[in-house]
């Protein structure tokens, strides 16, 4: 064996070592970072506030969630990295839009009460659920 294939062989162990050692939570956020990576989404960690941004991932959880006493429909999106929340004013169900799904959201990032969120989002269901 020459010394390509040798360290080739050692890669793949320390993948395999790597995988064998890692949490199904750690292998689940490794997968949507490379996913929504190759969706051409940022890293919700690296969202700067007041600026738009796509962002891609899986949801977590869908609430509503009443504002200023009308109706909101919101959403945590899960990317690997961070989450933020997705919001849409004024709705009480979108159809597609229920935990386990897998989406791309794109919009204006701000926080709230040290949160990232989105407002109203572009978004497009992807594959899953």
């Amino acid at each position: 064996m020459d010394e390509e294939s040798a360290d080739r062989g050692k890669g793949g162990l320390r993948r395999f070592l790597r995988r064998m050692a890692s949490s199904r939570a750690e292998l689940e956020a490794e997968e949507l970072q490379k996913s929504s990576g190759d969706e051409g989404a940022t890293p919700i960690t690296e969202c700067a506030e007041r600026t738009r941004h796509r962002v891609a991932g899986t949801l977590r959880t869908v609430t509503l969630r009443p504002r200023g006493g009308a109706p909101a429909l919101e959403a945590e999106l899960y990317d690997g990295t961070d989450v933020i929340s997705l919001v849409w004013l004024g709705r009480r169900k979108i159809t597609g839009i229920d935990p386990g799904r897998m989406l791309r959201a794109e919009g204006l990032v701000s926080t709230q009460d040290g949160r990232k969120v989105m407002f109203n989002p572009r978004y497009e269901l992807r594959g899953g659920s």
